[in-house]
């Protein structure tokens, strides 16, 4: 069975059905004939009611009035909803229940103040347990020559360069599409459409072939760089210092000190040599 609420005209209804047969019937026949609602309880909006009474009630309202009803069927149900009870009370714990939920409280207050007092050691981590870690891997990692710092600035300008290339191909391909389509402007726009498109197609393969060749040339000149082989050839030798005479050592007299001499050695010329 079905239970609805009752609206303001279910309630205004059933009062009014009331009010007729207090004046029409007795009393006894009055509370026979009246629908299977709970007689304890007032009408009142929101109380539950079946939807076998609601019909009951629209067919008396239409049987006691000669005149078509105060409230059609329609009229009743408008603003009536499925009803649903309300959760049923939660039963009362037990005293067990209640005395093991305070010993537990108890027991979590007690482990609580514990560790307020006597905090656990913190876990330890990889940075305690080595702390100089990430030194000693900067240190091994560290670059030992220049050669091993890398080739940024060869990069940087690879990455120039093809992206400069990339932009190269998107405005040849953009300015044969716009130049055809202006081209083609007594045409049709399907035609001017497919002539934009086929003529971008085809500067977009020339400019890959083109592309495609430069690296394929520049590849080749490299490998046959590579495949050369470097001779060495002594070409002339020589001997710093050769043909050059002996050193001889002179005294020199001091211009401070007049007694003491210093030794300088100046070289030996063909002044010198008492044979020539």
């Amino acid at each position: 069975m079905v239970l609805l609420t009752m609206t303001p005209s279910i309630v205004d209804a059933l009062k009014l059905l009331g009010e007729q047969r207090k004046d029409d019937e007795p009393a006894d026949d009055g509370s026979q004939n009246q629908p299977e609602t709970d007689s304890s309880t007032e009408p009142a909006v929101g109380i539950p009611i079946s939807h076998s009474e609601i019909i009951s009630l629209y067919k008396k309202l239409d049987a006691s009035q000669s005149s078509p009803p105060k409230y059609s069927l329609e009229q009743l149900l408008q603003g009536s909803r499925v009803y649903i009870p309300p959760p049923p009370p939660k039963p009362e714990p037990s005293e067990e229940f209640k005395a093991l939920m305070a010993r537990l409280r108890r027991e979590e207050d007690a482990r609580a103040y514990e560790r307020m007092i006597n905090p656990p050691p913190p876990l330890e981590t990889f940075q305690h347990r080595f702390p100089n870690a990430a030194q000693a891997f900067a240190e091994a990692n560290r670059p030992s020559s220049l050669e091993d710092l890398g080739d940024d600035e060869v990069t940087y300008n690879e990455i120039h360069r093809q992206v400069m290339l990339i932009i190269n191909f998107l405005v040849s391909i953009a300015g044969v599409a716009v130049t055809l389509w202006i081209a083609g402007r007594w045409w049709s726009l399907s035609s001017r459409i497919f002539l934009s498109l086929g003529g971008s197609i085809l500067v977009a393969i020339a400019e890959v072939a083109v592309y495609s060749s430069y690296v394929w040339r520049m590849g080749e000149a490299k490998s046959k760089q590579g495949a050369v082989k470097e001779i060495k050839e002594v070409v002339q030798t020589w001997i710093v210092g050769q043909g050059e005479g002996d050193d001889k050592s002179v005294l020199l007299e001091s211009k401070d000190e007049g007694d003491e001499q210093v030794r300088r050695r100046i070289p030996t010329t063909q002044t010198d040599n008492p044979d020539s």
